[in-house]
Formats: structure tokens, C-alpha cells, sequence
């Protein structure tokens, strides 16, 4: 089975976005250069790389205007404390809602969007997501 590894997301200023998935999910950097920096969570990778340009091999077929990620889901300890985190560092809280888990009638759990400084969608969350899919 295929894993996720690494997600890429660009943006004008790298060295903000880090900072913010850095301090805010306290994420590791791992590498940098003058076009990306690379954060971990010991599992997978998040690299932050400034704009693609038109002269750039890799900027894909919608250039400069290139739409990729939706969001990003982290999960969390404590939802108010990463809430509290995020916004010191300029993050935006979008919308809470609950979510019902395998076989719940009743949400007991919520997640929380919220926006980056480079207008990234995040989805935080305590319980998290289902790994896979649940017994029968």
C-alpha cells in the first residue's frame, strides 16, 4: 500500500509559513534552501516552497495560478491550546464542527478549520481521522 510521505505547498514567503507550522505544530526542520524549507512530524514530511514561476520546470500545467492542496489535517493534544498557538501566529480560526466517529449517532468529537498565513486551510483535530476503514 502507498503512503503518504511528504506535501508540498507554495507560497510567496517560506520562511513565515515554516515558522508558523513550526510553532504552531512543532514541526522539525529538516532541510533548506533558497527555494523550500522541509518541516517534519517524524512521519511525514511538509515542504514550503516559494511561488512556482513560469520558468520553473516543475510548475505544472496552471502556472503561476497553480490550485493544489484543500487542507491539511494535523491531529492534536489539545484543541484550545494548538487553537491559542495558531492564533498568536496570525493563524485564523474558520469554523468548529463535530464529527461522528464509526457507528456514532451522536457527534462527540469536533475539529476545528482554521486558516495559515499564506491562506492554507488546517484542520486540527484531538481525536483525529480514521486510519482505516472499521471491522465489519
Amino acid at each position: 500500500m502507498a503512503k503518504i510521505k511528504h506535501i508540498a505547498i507554495t507560497c510567496e514567503d517560506p520562511d513565515s509559513v515554516a515558522r508558523f507550522y513550526r510553532e504552531g505544530f512543532d514541526l522539525t526542520e529538516v532541510a533548506r534552501n533558497d527555494r523550500q524549507i522541509q518541516l517534519t512530524d517524524g512521519d511525514i514530511n511538509l515542504t514550503i516552497l516559494r511561488w512556482k514561476t513560469r520558468e520553473d520546470a516543475d510548475v505544472g500545467p496552471d502556472g503561476e495560478n497553480y490550485s493544489g492542496i484543500h487542507h491539511i489535517g494535523f491531529q492534536v493534544d489539545s484543541l484550545e491550546e494548538t487553537g491559542a498557538r495558531l492564533q498568536k501566529l496570525a493563524g485564523e480560526e474558520i469554523v468548529r464542527r463535530e464529527i461522528a466517529g464509526p457507528g456514532e449517532a451522536r457527534p462527540p468529537r469536533a475539529e476545528e478549520k482554521w486558516s495559515g498565513p499564506n491562506g492554507q486551510v488546517l484542520d486540527i483535530s484531538v481525536p483525529g481521522w480514521l486510519h482505516r476503514l472499521p471491522p465489519d
